[in-house]
């Protein structure tokens, strides 16, 4: 079958067919890559990979797209499901013969009620879902599908067997050449990684329990699987023939890559040996051994989850930090000179303003070079959401973002409402950069070339404006006059 993978459009900015965990407008343009749609799509040859938002691409440029492809398979999330069923309707209105179903993890978690409440969409893939979209690709019956459930030609509702882990990601084919086939890698920006970028995982899952976590409550489970780094080496020297110097950096975007220190450390040595800048994600629990070890095989900057300075909340998310932890770790990579992007989360049970300010002088004391401060969404699935349920924490059931995409808190306790987590936001980001320290090391950074000159006006220009928006969409929700 004719197949596309699709990543439909959404709200200006809005980055919700990617990994990130929190699917609104970023502060500034972030775009991750579409790694859950362009590995599948390397599943199936001859199949067409959209990514639409940070293409700037429109409903009617999807629908031009679409035109004779036989499957269509979107990637959706819970505050964008709405926007993607209203499009997954408008390629079924185009043509009503085409197949049309849904990856992600909140058809993982709610697949028969997506089904239920939605009737344009045919079917959705859950867990491991790569194989699965390779089948229905190969046109299959649908019956004999793992990890499907779908609506049959009577309308009526089917869920089979679940699929088990991908145990062998050797034998996953590289989504590099998909990315250069389809993708223009000069679209896709991130705040703290050098531009252009490619960002990509070298397998799925995450053995932390973090209550908030979305993709191991949903899609990747608690156990890491990933590539052999022989085998991860092997797709370097293909982005390497792929990309030449057009890249600045890579990203592995695996949860816990530092997780497995022998794991990282052999893929670093993949990685000087190629003279390649990266970055991945990290606990602030590496040692100061296998920080410089990484750092001295090209390393660059870490994406740290540090989410709260109250010991307490950290234990009642099952974080698996402490502060004291946390601290040593940025110590040592201020000492190697190891750049980190820490985020924090506002609205974790139980906030109080006390913890609330605790966080922001936390971040202001570790100071990494930059931060991201999200709200604490309880996306269905995971171990937070069923906490909300059961505790009442829910101020209302419905969007964790607007229809501007801005994020907003669900979200609610006796001792911080929702209105509150929302002002700890833009309070936080305005007391970390507004420092006299912060603003000379960005005005530092600025002066190295013209190019991180221009990029950090167009950032800060576009960090003002989030804080403005977000400000008047908070306003507008509480009814209050709008003031700049």
């Amino acid at each position: 079958m004719k197949t596309l993978f699709l990543s439909p459009p959404s709200f200006d900015g809005f980055d919700g067919g990617a990994g990130a965990r929190y699917q609104a407008k970023r502060e500034v343009t972030s775009f991750w890559y579409p790694t859950w749609l362009a590995q599948p799509a390397a599943l199936v040859p001859g199949s067409t990979l959209v990514d639409a938002a940070p293409h700037g691409l429109s409903t009617e440029d999807v629908l031009k797209t679409a035109v004779g492809h036989d499957l269509v398979i979107m990637h959706t999330s819970t505050p964008s499901l709405p926007n993607d069923v209203e499009c997954a309707r408008r390629v079924k209105e185009q043509n009503p013969n085409v197949k049309v179903g849904f990856i992600g993890a909140h058809v993982a978690v709610l697949p028969e009620l997506t089904l239920e409440m939605n009737p344009v969409i045919d079917f959705v893939c859950r867990n491991n879902f790569d194989y699965t979209c390779k089948e229905l690709s190969e046109g299959r019956p649908w019956e004999e599908i793992l990890g499907l459930s779908y609506r049959d030609a009577n309308g009526e509702l089917h869920k089979n067997a679940e699929r088990p882990d991908i145990a062998d990601w050797d034998a996953m084919p590289s989504v590099l050449p998909t990315y250069d086939k389809f993708l223009d890698i000069r679209k896709y920006y991130n705040g703290y990684l050098l531009h252009p970028y490619v960002s990509w995982y070298t397998g799925r899952g995450c053995v932390a329990k973090c209550t908030f976590c979305l993709w191991p409550h949903t899609i990747g489970g608690h156990k890491f699987f990933h590539k052999s780094a022989e085998a991860v080496g092997r797709d370097l020297d293909e982005a390497v023939s792929i990309f030449g110097d057009r890249v600045a950096e890579y990203m592995f975007d695996d949860d816990t890559l530092t997780g497995e220190k022998e794991y990282a450390i052999a893929l670093s040595k993949h990685m000087k040996r190629l003279k390649l800048s990266w970055a991945c994600n990290a606990r602030a629990h590496v040692d100061y051994d296998t920080l410089k070890t990484l750092r001295d095989n090209g390393l660059r900057v870490l994406l740290v989850g540090f989410e709260s300075g109250n010991q307490e909340i950290l234990h009642r998310i099952r974080k698996g930090l402490n502060l004291g932890m946390a601290r040593e770790f940025m110590k040592n990579c201020h000492k190697l000179g190891i750049k980190v992007h820490g985020t924090f989360i506002i609205g974790l049970p139980v906030e109080t303003p006390e913890t609330v300010r605790e966080t922001i002088e936390f971040a202001k004391e570790l100071d990494p070079h930059t931060i991201q401060v999200s709200i604490a969404s309880p996306y269905p699935g995971t171990a937070l959401y069923d906490q909300a349920l059961a505790n009442g924490w829910f101020a209302r059931q419905d969007l964790v973002s607007g229809s501007n995409g801005i994020q907003t808190s669900t979200l609610s306790y006796d001792t911080l409402s929702t209105a509150e987590i929302e002002d700890s936001v833009e309070r936080m980001y305005r007391e970390f950069y507004f420092r006299p320290k912060k603003i000379a090391k960005i005005v530092g950074e600025m002066m190295t070339s013209r190019q991180m000159m221009a990029r950090r006006l167009r950032e800060g220009g576009e960090f003002f404006g989030y804080l403005k928006e977000r400000h008047i969409s908070t306003a507008k929700r509480r009814g209050e006059a709008v003031t700049a």
